[in-house]
């Protein structure tokens, strides 16, 4: 993930490629989806001297620069993720926690018919839907 194209893009938005931000997006890569807290205990476990307000610095320049994106999957701090050509739609377990995704093509009937009816333009890479993966529901019905 973290190579030459994101060098680019924050070159283009007139960023400084620098080693916090590397970091934070390696970071991001290896967890998939994270808080801001998640991401700087990932990143402090090579890099002890950073700290939360550099992660939050960093995620709105990555951010900014299409780098990195964030979905509201809780009621705390927003997850973040890597910005890739794969939209898709968080799913939150609400029993375990786990979140897992699917490809954001499954919504598009959905969405189509919402736009035909309403006019409205739904951005889905910053939905979560919440309920009960398949473990935890077979888990509830045994």
């Amino acid at each position: 993930m973290v190579g030459e194209d994101w060098e680019q893009k924050l070159r283009r938005g007139g960023y400084r490629i620098t080693p916090q931000r590397q970091l934070v997006l390696e970071a991001i890569g290896r967890l998939q989806h994270g808080t801001p807290e998640e991401i700087l205990a990932e990143v402090q476990r090579t890099a002890t001297g950073v700290n939360l307000s550099t992660v939050y610095r960093n995620l709105e320049v990555l951010e900014e620069v299409g780098l990195v994106t964030h979905a509201h999957i809780g009621h705390g701090a927003p997850t973040y993720h890597a910005v890739d050509d794969h939209v898709h739609i968080h799913l939150v377990c609400d029993t375990c926690g786990d979140v897992a995704s699917i490809d954001a093509a499954i919504a598009e009937p959905f969405l189509d018919e919402l736009r035909r009816r309403t006019g409205f333009v739904t951005d889905v890479s910053h939905v979560a839907l919440h309920g009960q993966c398949s473990g935890c529901s077979s888990a509830s019905t045994a």
